[in-house]
């Protein structure tokens, strides 16, 4: 090992600024801080160029040095550095994986701070020293160019930042992607995207205001579509041989076609004319209505019809739109007046009841803002209806509006239509929501689609499982497909997606690779396991419908189904072993709660779906349930800090859990422990291992061998699940954490 005098680096009592993961300096010296940071990205084909400006702030009262260590991918070779104010000719080198773990070790055991360890693995540029005035800002400017990786037809970019939470400066991502192709998939798994089209081979692409606070790598990926408009796709799988091959999510974007040559729609709008919708909400409704007539083209469907006590309807069946049905249609809407109660089944029979027109897409655009009052009111009877009485396969796309309404109802419609619903807040407009949701339904290309896997002559192979969504909902131009599931086997994996098209079933395969399973695809097997408690959940909430309603005649207890505490008991496991927390399991991270005994956990969990998920039907406390779970069952963007919204409608973020490359760890004071330990249901460890002994690197290499060393990086002392073995970690870590940088609370709402 290098002495002092050899290591000047490590005696000058400088600052490591890793601007994304913390500062780190010695025991009572103010850290400096990183106020923010802006990362502007080109990417052209498989080029990239990365400039990074960081904000720094000295809180001292005297000037103070710092060097930057910057985790890259491999290959950067260092363009620029430059910082503000004079000082010696500024420099920085690229350090090899092996020089970069050298310096990260010695820098662990002298400041006796492990936060480095999650970038073991990485290269790491470092810079040369340069000066921080005594309360005074300097800003620094890193660039660097790398080639990026390809997977298949998929190209990935990474920056490489900390997983966690603790990261709270906010990072302004921007990039610039352009291709010798037309760019197909587009897509990040780590952050919510703002995206701007220049042209098939161009576009412009921001991290959304409400993710530059997230932590986590930054991914991007893409590919380019085939010359004839046939979809692309690309796979992300990650590796556990524990359910014999692991997780993958696969992306396709949709067939390109012309407008020409995509599906012709069939458009039922259907209006409820209750009462209660008198005023603002059917003024807006008609306005949404006269909108869809007008956007829809000659040449497609169009039907309206109204309810209250009854049903009307402007045509006898849907018809052709052209000059004068267009103005029957118009007239009808215009006349419609507020009356009577809510007679959903029977709207809902009128508008599923005729045969659809030949060749097209046939779609309901279905509001409601209140119960069912009038004709036959209960789920059941409504459930049979969409199950029973829909030989059209009509899509039924549910709004509704404001909080008195039946949500798992609506939920069910669409769910088991392939739509989806949306509601409308009290305060909302109910044309822009409607507008918005028609927008999206434009140009359909792709129709009752299926994705299977099989052989190389085409011949089904049970190779997936638990797939996400069940069911695919149509594709239209410009839709990209997200499919999340687990495979089996180490052989690549041949998926053939089918569908109808205006010229016939068309289909499509896509031979996708395993042999790059990574563990650094973490993000795929949690993404899936928050579709899959989404799914279950929903499963609980319809399966209980007439069961815990309080309207319900005869309540029964649903928790005597086993098939219940079968669900109430995988979305605990779930939640537990992945850190998928929301309303239902938000109890894993309070304090108060026991996480060494299973029965009351279970207890919690069952408490809070049976008041939440089986009781609440309507009102905002349903709504917000609704909104979370769609929100869920299409999620395809990670979201670290379990943000959902509560009863109220207020946005929260759960504290006291972190994840770190494919574990979650719930805080219990000082100490964090491994939510497979939680699952496995014990939390006595088999052996401890000191902070910075011979044991304790010794674990340090094992877990760079798997790509998890980040797992020995959170603060305090950890208990790790290793192969079944109750590992506690003593960190002793008295690291000097700013106010900033504290860990949320738990159900801290975001304002």
């Amino acid at each position: 090992m290098l002495s002092a005098q050899q290591r000047p680096e490590l005696a000058s009592g400088h600052q490591w600024v890793v601007p994304n993961r913390a500062v780190l300096s010695a025991y009572g010296i103010p850290p400096v801080q990183v106020r923010a940071a802006r990362a502007s990205i080109k990417i052209r084909d498989r080029a990239a160029s990365t400039v990074l400006e960081f904000e720094l702030y000295n809180p001292a009262s005297h000037v103070q040095e710092a060097v930057v260590l910057l985790p890259v991918p491999d290959g950067a070779a260092v363009s620029d550095f430059r910082f503000d104010g004079p000082a010696s000719e500024p420099t920085a080198r690229i350090l090899s994986r092996d020089e970069a773990r050298r310096l990260y070790d010695q820098i662990t055991r002298r400041l006796k701070d492990p936060a480095l360890l999650e970038f073991s693995g990485y290269c790491c540029l470092r810079s040369s020293v340069f000066p921080v005035a005594a309360k005074g800002a300097q800003k620094v400017r890193i660039s660097y160019d790398h080639v990026l990786e390809i997977d298949g037809d998929r190209v990935d970019y990474v920056l490489p930042r900390s997983e966690m939470l603790t990261l709270v400066a906010p990072w302004a991502i921007e990039v610039d992607l352009s291709a010798r192709a037309n760019i197909g998939v587009c897509y990040s798994p780590s952050h919510e995207l703002i995206v701007q089209r220049h042209g098939e081979r161009r576009m412009t692409l921001r991290v959304a205001p409400e993710s530059e606070r997230d932590p986590g790598a930054f991914r991007l990926c893409y590919t380019t579509v085939h010359a004839h408009g046939e979809p692309t796709a690309a796979m992300f799988a990650y590796p556990d041989p524990t359910i014999g091959g692991g997780y993958f999510l696969l992306l396709a974007n949709a067939p390109k076609m012309e407008r020409a040559q995509a599906l012709r729609r069939e458009v039922t709008l259907v209006l409820d004319r209750s009462g209660s919708m008198a005023g603002r909400k059917l003024a807006q409704a008609k306005a949404a209505a006269l909108q869809v007539l007008e956007g829809l083209a000659d040449g497609e469907g169009i039907q309206v019809i109204h309810y209250g006590n009854d049903v009307g309807r402007a045509f006898s069946a849907p018809v052709i739109k052209d000059v004068h049905t267009l103005a029957t249609a118009r007239a009808f809407v215009t006349s419609i007046r507020p009356h009577g109660g809510t007679n959903l089944h029977d709207a809902l029979l009128e508008a599923l009841r005729p045969p659809a027109m030949a060749g097209t897409l046939p779609l309901v655009l279905f509001l409601t803002d209140g119960l069912p009052t009038v004709g036959p009111t209960s789920e059941k009877d409504l459930f049979r209806l969409i199950a029973e009485g829909n030989a059209a396969h009509r899509r039924v796309f549910c709004f509704g509006v404001g909080n008195d309404v039946n949500v798992p109802l609506l939920d069910r419609i669409a769910d088991e239509t392939r739509a989806v619903t949306t509601y409308v807040q009290p305060d909302e407009d109910v044309e822009v929501k409607v507008a918005r949701t028609f927008a999206r339904l434009d140009h359909p290309v792709l129709a009752d689609p299926v994705l299977r896997t099989v052989d190389g002559d085409g011949v089904y192979q049970a190779r997936t499982s638990e797939v996400l969504p069940r069911r695919l909902n149509d594709l239209f131009r410009g839709e990209q497909l997200v499919v999340l599931g687990r495979y089996r086997g180490e052989q690549d994996l041949c998926f053939e997606l089918r569908g109808r098209t205006p010229a016939g079933e068309r289909r499509y395969t896509f031979t996708l690779p395993v042999k790059h399973a990574s563990s650094r695809h973490a993000f795929v097997p949690r993404l899936w396991a928050s579709r899959q408690i989404a799914f279950l959940v929903d499963e609980l909430r319809q399966q209980c419908g007439d069961l815990g309603a309080p309207w319900g005649a005869a309540r029964r207890d649903p928790w005597a189904n086993p098939r219940y505490r079968e669900l109430r008991d995988e979305i605990l496991r779930l939640s537990t072993r992945f850190g998928v927390l929301g309303e239902y399991t938000a109890f894993l991270a309070t304090e108060g709660s026991r996480l060494d005994d299973w029965s009351a956990l279970t207890h919690a969990c069952q408490s809070s779906l049976q008041g939440r998920a089986v009781v609440t039907r309507s009102g905002t406390a349903a709504v917000n349930q609704g909104e979370n779970l769609w929100r869920q069952k299409g999620q395809t963007v990670a979201n670290p800090r379990n943000y959902y919204f509560d009863r109220h409608m207020n946005k929260v973020a759960i504290g006291n859990i972190q994840r770190v490359c494919d574990r979650a760890f719930l805080k219990r004071g000082r100490l964090w422990i491994d939510g497979n330990s939680v699952v496995a249901k014990t939390l006595t460890p088999d052996r401890t291992v000191q902070f910075a002994t011979a044991d304790y690197f010794m674990l340090v290499r094992r877990l760079e061998r798997q790509q998890k060393a980040g797992l020995l990086s959170l603060g305090g002392d950890i208990l790790l699940n290793l192969d079944g073995e109750n590992v506690l970690v003593k960190q002793q870590v008295e690291r000097p954490v700013a106010p900033e940088t504290s860990i949320p609370d738990t159900h801290k709402e975001i304002r």
